[in-house]
């Protein structure tokens, strides 16, 4: 094994790659893949970073923050009854508006191994994406993941609580999966994990449902959000899509536009289980 410095290295859709690897992995390419890297690279990302992925260090630094915040005795119920997501809390008819909680549910897990596996699958994903797309895209990537999330789980839950930061994750595992398979990048392993971790409560579920023959009631108990993942991955996918048709710096404000526009879709969305629901 031999080490590379940080200027030689090349970020890519699954990491970091030193030059003598690209020019085997160029040399391997089919032409179809060539003509995807020339179109990715003939319009570059108008700002990529090579640096650390500062942006992914810092969220798992303050939602871990957060959760041992939470384990001082009698903090952990207040911080969850104030983040915690439950679409009620975006409905007029309820009488308490509170949408912060469309990001915030990001920051509060249900236990040590729910926001260990979250903020792992974080930095696989983040240091390599977020050198990629660059610190800010990365950012607004993770929160309008979590909002894409939460308005899934408004619309197929609704006045269910969830936590956690499955949906951004998700939204990660989306935009990761556009990009690389817009780059020409083998994205077979990425699809492999999305299918995996989207299944996993389903497959819970149907062994639970064995015995008490109920597989809706089993799904429900298994106490996973597979609306949050969906809707998150749903919104990555969108988001990726955008990031990798304006990635020139003269498409910067088309980019920031389609970004805004398609956040507001999504908050628009909302009023869906005002009026289907109440």
């Amino acid at each position: 094994m031999r080490t590379v410095c940080s200027e030689c290295r090349t970020p890519a859709a699954v990491g970091v790659i030193c030059p003598e690897c690209m020019a085997e992995q160029r040399a391997a390419q089919t032409p179809a893949q060539k003509k995807a890297e020339r179109r990715w690279a003939s319009r570059p990302m108008a700002i990529v970073s090579s640096d650390r992925p500062r942006m992914t260090l810092g969220i798992i630094a303050v939602t871990g923050l957060v959760y041992i915040i939470g384990l001082i005795p009698g903090l952990g119920p207040v911080l969850t009854s104030l983040f915690a997501f439950n679409s009620l809390f975006l409905l007029p008819q309820a009488g308490v508006i509170q949408p912060w909680r469309l990001v915030t549910v990001a920051l509060v897990h249900d236990g040590f191994f729910h926001v260990g596996l979250n903020m792992l699958a974080l930095w696989f994903i983040g240091r390599s994406l977020e050198p990629l797309l660059g610190r800010w895209r990365f950012l607004a990537l993770y929160v309008i993941g979590a909002i894409g999330g939460s308005v899934a789980v408004a619309l197929l839950a609704p006045g269910v609580w969830t936590v956690g930061a499955s949906g951004a994750i998700f939204a990660l595992f989306g935009a990761l999966l556009v990009i690389g398979r817009h780059i020409g990048a083998d994205i077979r392993v990425i699809g492999i994990l999305i299918g995996i971790n989207f299944a996993w409560p389903f497959v819970l579920a149907g062994f639970n449902a064995i015995g008490s023959g109920d597989f809706a009631a089993s799904l429900a108990a298994v106490g996973i959000s597979w609306q949050a993942h969906l809707g998150g991955l749903l919104t990555g996918a969108v988001i990726g899509l955008i990031y990798s048709r304006t990635r020139a710096a003269s498409q910067r404000g088309l980019q920031t536009g389609l970004m805004i526009a398609f956040t507001v879709v999504l908050l628009a969305l909302l009023a869906v289980p005002a009026i289907a629901y109440f």
